[in-house]
């Protein structure tokens, strides 16, 4: 798909329009997040929120130009949508069409900056999460949260190795979402063994908290089964469970039952 220079900037005034209208679909309904107001740590909502509108085509008839990011009798761009790193300082989501990145929440960290950044995806510097130690290098100073290995649910912990702790002392685990659960199961789970390795126990506070909690959730085995994370690990990639996608969909169940923090 070529785009000349005239045409990029065309597109990302237009984007910008879309974005607009998003802001103020989604503004009203999550005005701040953590305290912080709006659009900051919103990029995933204002990510699918666009991304709908690309799939709209009264988009294209308002914004013309819009038609440069299809390809020759396409009724809408081929857009795939993504999450990952970015530069290793930031979690992204952004979309990707053929060999362009395209952010449209370029401010949910900084609100200065623009809205919308359009590049090749070779000088993006964004790439996919391919491990949990990226992850928490990333998380630490990005989320500013302390990393702790998940032994308060350990049959969890194959899929959702972490726990993080906010400043406020609010914990929660991690990370619940397409792309980690799945780096764990393509790693049979070695990928959560090496970083429950690598992190320390919770403290007793924070532990404390979780027990108690734990003790509503007495129905859902998965919740609150007793062992060594790492153990659980072994046993599910000796079952195979790293294939077996009904059973992600019971771990993903079970974590839905907890609240957002701890």
């Amino acid at each position: 798909m070529e785009i000349s220079s005239h045409q990029l900037n065309l597109l990302c005034g237009a984007l910008a329009q879309l974005r607009l209208q998003a802001d103020l679909i989604l503004a009203p309904k999550y005005p701040t997040f953590a305290g912080k107001p709006y659009p900051l740590g919103r990029c995933k909502e204002i990510r699918d929120e666009v991304y709908l509108l690309l799939k709209d085509q009264n988009s294209y008839k308002k914004h013309p130009v819009l038609n440069h990011l299809k390809t020759q009798g396409q009724a809408y761009p081929n857009i795939k949508k993504v999450w990952g790193s970015l530069r290793d300082e930031y979690f992204q989501n952004a979309m990707i069409i053929e060999q362009w990145y395209i952010d449209v929440a370029n401010d949910t960290v900084d609100a200065n900056k623009p809205r919308v950044e359009m590049v090749l995806s070779s000088h993006a510097g964004f790439g996919p999460i391919t491990s949990f130690t990226q992850f928490a290098n990333i998380a630490r100073p990005y989320w500013q949260v302390d990393l702790y290995r998940n032994d308060v649910c350990p049959a969890l912990a194959p899929f959702l190795p972490i726990v993080c702790v906010g400043k406020n002392n609010v914990s929660w685990l991690a990370a619940a979402n397409d792309d980690m659960l799945n780096l764990a199961m393509q790693s049979e789970f070695k990928a959560s063994e090496d970083i429950l390795n690598n992190l320390p126990q919770l403290p007793m506070n924070i532990r404390n908290k979780w027990q108690a909690l734990l003790t509503k959730h007495a129905a859902t085995q998965l919740l609150t089964s007793e062992g060594q994370a790492v153990t659980f690990c072994q046993k599910y990639r000796a079952q195979s469970l790293h294939l077996d996608l009904s059973f992600r969909d019971n771990i993903v169940i079970a974590y839905s039952q907890l609240p957002k923090g701890v």
